[in-house]
């Protein structure tokens, strides 16, 4: 289980608004953590986060969770008061309708619903059809386009309004865990290795943006860091409920373990690095190949320059770009252990390369 210290930051951290393109309120709660233990801590252009360790001669290692999460932008208001929006990520337009949501303003929430027309009202043959996200909107309340515009902009992210709850069993439920639990992770990991007195390895940690719409902060600050190798913590998709086919994507069962991708997109010196790891420290693992790029921010880090040697650890999540994820916090202590654990092992002239 998290320590009340754990589950207080990353509550505040998953619980503040980010959508792609607006991360500053989670940067900012990232910031106030890791500004006091880090050596320098600095924000590019992009808004990428890093906070870095000087190390004792070490390979340049980047850690990175990306800090952005999925949600809706306002952009059309009708005359009698009503919101149009589109989405900002992968948003799936069945599970908007009903809910609540936050508009978030420069004079702050403004709480809001995605209007739903009553199943009275609806023809028997489009009961099952879905909303498309343009035709759906939110009702804050107003009556008129005037007054709403007192309220809010064009361009103004939109969150669901849900946040971080506790489930059984240690798991834990709220938006946005993928992957503001990355960011997380590689912030305590960053806490580890700062009482680490003899640490070889430069570390740069970095909670990135802009994930959800393109790798766009992972492009950047890898060119930024010019690490030798780096590690992306990172969500994958769980398939330990009736409704998914492990078939295509390997058995990945929440609560046992950080599950460790395989394929082109992994230096395989660095894979064996931390499978050994694992084992050594007794840290369960799970294993998954990825026959191609893997759609997270190490494909482009991997790409970086002339090439860096990167490895992908992922939390076995359930429900991804739902207001409902979840996850097992033994899961994300495992993490932590296994990466502060690999990277304390690493040491001056050591060699990722493949031959």
């Amino acid at each position: 289980m998290l320590s009340d210290t754990e589950i207080s930051f990353l509550k505040e951290l998953v619980e503040a608004p980010s959508p792609s393109g607006f991360e500053a309120p989670a940067q900012r709660v990232i910031k106030a953590v890791l500004e006091p233990l880090a050596d320098e801590l600095r924000v590019d252009v992009m808004g990428n986060l890093m906070a870095h360790l000087a190390g004792q001669g070490g390979p340049r290692v980047m850690l990175a969770g990306h800090c952005d999460e999925i949600g809706f932008m306002v952009q059309y208001i009708t005359d009698d008061g009503f919101i149009y929006f589109g989405a900002i990520g992968g948003v799936d337009p069945h599970l908007s309708p009903g809910q609540r949501v936050d508009i978030h303003t420069s004079g702050g929430v403004i709480k809001g619903i995605i209007g739903k027309k009553a199943i009275h009202l609806i023809e028997t043959k489009d009961r099952e059809t879905v909303i498309k996200l343009k035709d759906q909107y939110i009702d804050i309340g107003c009556s008129s386009r005037k007054e709403v515009e007192k309220l809010l902009k064009i361009g103004d992210p939109i969150t669901f309004s849900v946040g971080l709850q506790r489930l059984q069993n240690g798991r834990l439920t709220s938006r946005a865990l993928d992957d503001k639990m990355g960011a997380f992770i590689v912030g305590q990991v960053f806490a580890e290795l700062k009482k680490e007195p003899d640490l070889a390895a430069e570390l740069v940690c970095v909670s990135t943006v802009q994930e959800e719409v393109g790798l766009r902060g992972g492009t950047t600050s890898g060119y930024g860091v010019n690490p030798d190798l780096a590690i992306v913590v990172e969500v994958t998709h769980a398939t330990d409920t009736p409704d998914v086919d492990a078939k295509g994507i390997g058995r990945v069962e929440v609560g046992r373990g950080p599950v460790l991708a395989r394929g082109a997109n992994i230096n395989p010196v660095l894979f064996d690095l931390l499978v050994e790891t694992a084992e050594k420290e007794g840290i369960p693992i799970q294993i998954i190949g990825v026959p191609r790029a893997t759609g997270t921010d190490a494909n482009t880090l991997q790409l970086t320059r002339g090439g860096v040697a990167t490895a992908l650890l992922g939390i076995p999540l359930r429900y991804m770009h739902t207001p409902v994820e979840l996850l097992a916090e033994e899961d994300l202590k495992a993490a932590i252990k296994l990466l502060t654990a690999t990277v304390r092992r690493m040491k001056p002239g050591q060699s990722f390369l493949p031959l």
